[in-house]
């Protein structure tokens, strides 16, 4: 339960965040300025739901729900360009004569900042983290059943220097050939040698060094359908280089009007340190959305891109 409030504050600060930017945008474009933040946003509650009677073919009652807020957050200034991406994510499903398992667990946070050095290429830095609200079981997240993951159990925190290619709001690539890798297990019961990588009894974090690349590719496959691709790749140079982690992420967003949204997301993930198969993960879930776009950006208005005739 507390992993819930935790997600509901951390809702709540990002929206109120994002709702005094606009606010600043909206004054900027009063005076006929350039503006220099960015807000997309897309909030929504989704509900799934089965109710049997008599039926032959038989069945079991079940509800469940799903929350995500899910904020684009950038600032473009002259050279400057500074993306931050929050991505929240928590699903329920109560089953009849089963219980309340999780369906959906996600919390990733990640910066970048480039400074311009070409046209739609940065020299550039950045952070990531990765992580999840609640506990993780086997048998179909049963709480009765084995622990295997929980809060920061594990956390992934990635840092490093490279260079960012941006030639549109659709396209971002970042390549940072120096990168720094942590694992976190900071739940006692799941420090164990092996255990994500883990190398001792009792260790709570693992440190690698390699090269990290990741790319988000938008795309508007018709009138009120989108997708969104996110792909990542990581290698350690220090130890077992092909053993790399890869991880696909697919958001695929059908609005049906203003309120109501339907969301299809995929995710695939290799990690030799946490199994060594291929992870997948579907959603599908229809409900109430919110969305927020503080309206056309400043690398999208060509009066405004004085370094480019440089």
């Amino acid at each position: 339960m507390k992993r819930v409030f935790v997600l509901f504050f951390i809702y709540l600060s990002a929206n109120s965040m994002a709702q005094v930017i606009i606010s600043d945008s909206a004054a900027v474009d009063t005076i006929k300025k350039p503006k220099h933040w960015s807000v997309i946003a897309k909030n929504s509650v989704m509900f799934n739901q089965a109710a049997f009677s008599n039926w032959v073919g038989g069945g079991a009652n079940n509800v469940g729900w799903l929350g995500s807020a899910n904020y684009n957050l950038t600032y473009e200034k002259d050279r400057n360009l500074w993306e931050n991406i929050i991505i929240l994510n928590y699903g329920q499903n109560t089953t009849k004569g089963v219980g309340t398992r999780k369906t959906q667990d996600v919390i990733n946070f990640s910066t970048n900042y480039g400074r311009q050095f070409s046209k739609s290429w940065y020299v550039s830095a950045g952070a990531s983290l990765q992580s999840q609200f609640s506990g993780g079981f086997e048998d179909g997240n049963n709480p009765e059943a084995k622990k295997i993951s929980n809060f920061m159990a594990p956390g992934y925190s990635n840092a490093g220097l490279g260079i960012t290619y941006r030639p549109n709001d659709k396209l971002t690539v970042t390549f940072r050939p120096a990168n720094a890798r942590f694992t976190f297990v900071l739940d006692k019961e799941l420090q164990l040698a092996g255990n994500y990588g883990l190398k001792n009894d009792g260790d709570s974090f693992l440190m690698q060094f390699g090269f990290y690349g990741n790319a988000v590719y938008k795309v508007k496959l018709m009138e009120n359908i989108e997708m969104t691709n996110t792909g990542s790749i990581f290698s350690n140079y220090l130890d077992n280089p092909d053993h790399m982690v890869l991880s696909y992420n697919m958001l695929l967003n059908m609005k049906i009007n203003r309120f109501i949204s339907s969301i299809v997301t995929l995710d695939l993930l290799y990690d030799h340190n946490q199994i060594q198969k291929t992870q997948l993960k579907q959603t599908l879930g229809i409900g109430f959305a919110y969305n927020i776009d503080n309206g056309v950006k400043r690398s999208a208005r060509k009066d405004n891109q004085s370094w480019l005739r440089k």
